[in-house]
């Protein structure tokens, strides 16, 4: 059973007033028809509230990608590593304009349930230092999920 929606609010805005990060926001699996699709359900420093309204499947988006490999994902410059044309195939990039990002799949009985994001906007770069210390503040827990060691794709 997941934590009420509260708890993870919470746990979203204090991991991003400490960490000093512009974007945190958490999403889930959802069971569906014919699979799985991923929604962003929380999130802290939004600039509006699109993230309610993408849905992504395994293997598309931040979200899918993580979700799919069940390995964290790490872009440190958007501009560099993503090529412009394929930005629409992130939607969250887009709507909260984040420059630079983290995403740590979040596991609950060894399958990955969550994705837990967190970015910056302009002025700050998100490094593999910094996925190491994000991964350092977490203590191998989100809520009631588990941060596994990681190898970054």
């Amino acid at each position: 059973m997941h934590q009420s929606s509260g708890q993870y609010q919470t746990i979203l805005d204090q991991l991003r007033e400490k960490m000093g990060y512009d974007f945190v926001s958490l999403a889930f699996a959802q069971s569906e028809a014919d699979g799985f699709v991923l929604t962003w359900q929380y999130a802290s420093g939004n600039l509006n509230n699109r993230y309610k309204r993408i849905v992504l499947q395994s293997g598309k988006g931040i979200a899918g990608i993580v979700y799919k490999t069940g390995k964290p994902m790490l872009v440190e410059d958007v501009a560099d590593e993503l090529n412009p044309g394929d930005l629409f195939n992130y939607p969250i990039l887009i709507s909260e304009r984040l420059t630079s990002l983290a995403a740590i799949p979040l596991y609950r009985f060894e399958r990955v349930e969550g994705i837990l994001l967190a970015g910056y906007r302009e002025n700050s770069c998100f490094t593999r230092e910094g996925l190491r210390m994000l991964h350092a503040q977490l203590q191998g827990n989100f809520g009631d999920f588990e941060v596994k060691e990681m190898s970054v794709l």
